[in-house]
């Protein structure tokens, strides 16, 4: 089998190498940890992340009505390296006043992560590849299941991307509808983005960014290269919600 097909072989759509295994019970956060900035991990100030009626609710309602730049994440409770992670997320309500325009129906999933533990008090972000997961305006054309890099890097076409985020082709999807989202990681080699189970993203080897400076810390050896990492959810200033999230550990 020639390289070409292999590869359309390993990322076949629906590959069922493995057992989809639901990570989140529905009742409590077992299993999960915060880190919000400002704060040490493991203290979920505000209780952000919250489970009400069976699923995850970022809420906002101790913040007193100011978000100060205090992005929070979730992070799942062990690193993986090849894996398909699948989710359905929602925006609703109304963003925190001095939430940052851009992060208004904003939230993502953050993959191959830095170990909570290693972040700074201050840092807004994980070093990682980010899932963006965006809601779309009444008017006009707002992608998501974008890829956005905090203290990295990836590959696209062969070549090195170093822009912040780059679009995906997904339809512009508005209102408080439940939209499905997945992304399937190998290693550093290629991650999958899907969006109601059509891919609308593809890209390559992950890396740490040698200009950053959360990420210098990170690069042992000179060795840019991210093959593992930890699974977040994101809080960024707008409400929303997570249900049916579920895992599927692939072969290396």
């Amino acid at each position: 089998m020639n390289a070409l097909l292999a590869a359309a072989v390993l990322l076949a759509p629906h590959q069922t190498s493995g057992k989809w295994v639901s990570i989140f019970n529905g009742r409590n956060l077992d299993g999960w940890s915060a880190k919000i900035k400002g704060y040490k991990a493991g203290d979920d100030f505000g209780k952000t992340f919250r489970v009400e009626g069976g699923v995850i609710k970022v809420s906002y309602d101790a913040y007193g009505g100011e978000f100060k730049a205090r992005f929070g994440h979730l992070f799942y409770k062990k690193p993986l390296t090849n894996y398909r992670i699948r989710l359905e997320y929602r925006f609703t309500g109304e963003q925190v006043k001095d939430g940052p325009d851009w992060a208004w129906r904003n939230s993502g999933i953050m993959l191959h992560c830095q170990d909570p533990k290693t972040m700074r008090i201050d840092q807004d972000f994980p070093v990682s590849s980010e899932f963006q997961l965006l809601g779309g305006p009444e008017q006009g054309v707002r992608h998501t299941g974008n890829v956005c890099t905090p203290g990295t890097n990836i590959v696209m076409d062969d070549k090195l991307i170093t822009q912040h985020c780059t679009d995906s082709v997904s339809p512009t999807l508005r209102g408080d509808q439940w939209v499905t989202a997945e992304a399937e990681v190998h290693g550093n080699g290629v991650v999958v983005h899907r969006i109601n189970g059509q891919e609308v993203l593809r890209y390559q080897n992950i890396q740490f960014d040698p200009r950053d400076n959360d990420a210098k810390p990170l690069i042992k050896n000179g060795k840019l290269a991210i093959d593992r990492g930890w699974i977040s959810l994101q809080s960024e200033s707008h409400p929303c919600e997570f249900r049916k999230i579920e895992l599927m550990v692939l072969p290396r």
